[in-house]
């Protein structure tokens, strides 16, 4: 039995908020939240517009999911993003409790993996879910600004 909503399905609702990030002029990098095949929070890159450096996508998606659940733990939910989490988001996911990361493209020169894995010990890790997609359209951006 195939199932009606998988990684892949939530990494193309991730690549989407990345493609909105890409019109504004943002570093196209998107995050989506799921719990129980919904997804209760979005967000993508928008540190220019909000002149904040933490405006992360993966920030701006925690922030959404524990303000739809009413609470700052995110058990039992899922984060897809399009880029490997920097350091500063995998400590908020840590800190969130968020079960499970996927993630489309390494990042090579910023990534937490780079460090040594930051996420609580439970939570799951899954990378390289549309990954071609995803670098794509970051080597695209900067390709752009040179």
């Amino acid at each position: 039995m195939i199932k009606a909503y998988d990684d892949e399905y939530f990494m193309r609702q991730a690549l989407e908020e990345a493609y909105q990030a890409l019109e504004e002029d943002e570093i196209p990098v998107g995050a989506v939240v799921v719990s129980k095949d919904r997804i209760i929070g979005r967000g993508h890159n928008q540190t220019e517009r909000l002149n904040d450096v933490t405006a992360h996508a993966e920030m701006l998606a925690i922030t959404a999911a524990a303000n739809y659940l009413g609470g700052k733990y995110l058990r039992d939910c899922t984060l897809y993003v399009t880029l490997e989490p920097c350091n500063m988001c995998a400590g908020a996911l840590f800190w969130s409790q968020i079960s499970k990361v996927v993630y489309a493209a390494a990042d090579e020169k910023r990534g937490f993996l780079k460090g040594g894995s930051k996420l609580h010990p439970k939570n799951q890790l899954v990378g390289g879910i549309l990954r071609d997609e995803s670098s794509s359209l970051l080597k695209e951006f900067f390709k752009s600004k040179r």
